[in-house]
């Protein structure tokens, strides 16, 4: 196969993990699976042999991350970091990182794009599954997106209907794109799983350049237009998209694969829980934690020396951080995010953020 490109998206805020995630220490930079090395730096660490070094491996992130970035990747080239000006969603990014890559590459450079922030728990099983995908792009000039295959009715994923076999790669059978749909209510996404064509988006895909600045071309052209013309210094005019809406819901080059590996995408303190639980355990405690009568809690506290007790509780997030305490129903945590927004709209707590 081709070298691939991936560029790791390490944009985001990670704001269902507050207090922990703030403004600038997003998740990607927490270690939250129990290991040593945070979300951004296992990211790194899996897609490097699909790399095959350093030199081809991106990274895109906001300004007051880029930093963090450099921090955390210390063997990143400083030529391979691209640093947005603006949070524009995943639609400018997608587009200027495969600009500059296709300006580097040529147009029939295989690029990949992946989250920052995701676990996965089998990495051969993914880095079979990468090949088998960028074998599928650069065969059929397909937009090869991962599909995960669903365990529940999730209603925060989007869903993917498988179309028409397209073939088998490597050990993957890959399909036509039928339809996109972005979180359905509980009773429609049942109907996806019991339908068995359905796969959860999992926001990675991979595609030679010049077919996705095709796509781009032709279906968000104001934006690409803006973009070949002035670069990075066009993102002030830019309008928030993601690329999901911007490409992928009208391509006709969109290709699914699901996947066999284990997947999270770390949405919330759930997701820890998923990770982390021992079948024997009480509580997920990642603090001291000193329990009585306390069962099915998730218990998180940054500094090691800190104790947290509880009495007689029950399916509960308890995170402190610093200056902040949080107190959750573990049937809440998606109702953080509002939180966050509120605090932002009082002055007197945008210390928190």
């Amino acid at each position: 196969m081709t070298v691939l490109i991936p560029i790791i998206l390490a944009g985001g805020k990670g704001e269902r993990f507050w207090p922990v995630s703030r403004l600038d220490r997003p998740k990607q930079f927490l270690c939250l699976d129990g290991g040593d090395r945070s979300l951004i730096q296992a990211t790194a660490d899996r897609l490097l042999p699909l790399a095959q070094g350093w030199e081809n491996l991106w990274v895109i992130t906001a300004a007051h991350l880029a930093d963090r970035v450099r921090e955390q990747l210390p063997h990143l080239p400083e030529a391979n970091l691209l640093v947005e000006p603006l949070g524009r969603d995943t639609a400018p990014a997608v587009a200027w990182a495969t600009l500059e890559v296709a300006h580097r590459y040529g147009d029939d450079a295989l690029v990949g794009f992946f989250p920052a922030d995701h676990w996965i728990a089998d990495e051969t099983a993914f880095n079979q599954t990468v090949v088998s995908a960028g074998q599928l792009a650069a065969d059929r000039g397909a937009i090869a997106t991962l599909g995960i295959a669903p365990t529940y009715a999730a209603t925060g994923y989007g869903y993917i209907e498988q179309g028409k076999a397209a073939g088998t790669y490597g050990p993957l059978s890959a399909y036509t794109v039928s339809r996109f749909t972005e979180k359905p209510d509980a009773p429609t996404a049942q109907t996806f799983i019991d339908s068995g064509c359905f796969s959860w988006n999992s926001g990675m895909f991979i595609f030679p350049a010049g077919v996705m600045i095709h796509e781009l071309k032709t279906h968000a052209p104001e934006m690409m237009q803006a973009l070949m013309a002035n670069g990075v210094e066009a993102y002030p005019s830019l309008a928030k998209l993601s690329i999901d809406y911007a490409v992928m819901e009208h391509t006709d080059r969109a290709y699914v694969m699901p996947v066999t590996f284990g997947w999270d995408d770390l949405g919330d303190w759930n997701a820890v829980e998923r990770l982390l639980k021992q079948p024997d355990a009480q509580n997920v405690d990642l603090a001291n934690h000193v329990a009585l009568d306390t069962e099915g809690s998730i218990v998180y506290a940054a500094d090691p020396d800190e104790v947290v007790v509880t009495i007689g509780l029950e399916n509960l997030v308890i995170v402190r951080d610093g200056n902040a305490t949080l107190v959750v129903h573990k049937d809440r945590t998606q109702d953080i995010k509002a939180v966050v927004k509120q605090l932002g709209a009082e002055g007197r707590f945008r210390h928190l953020l």
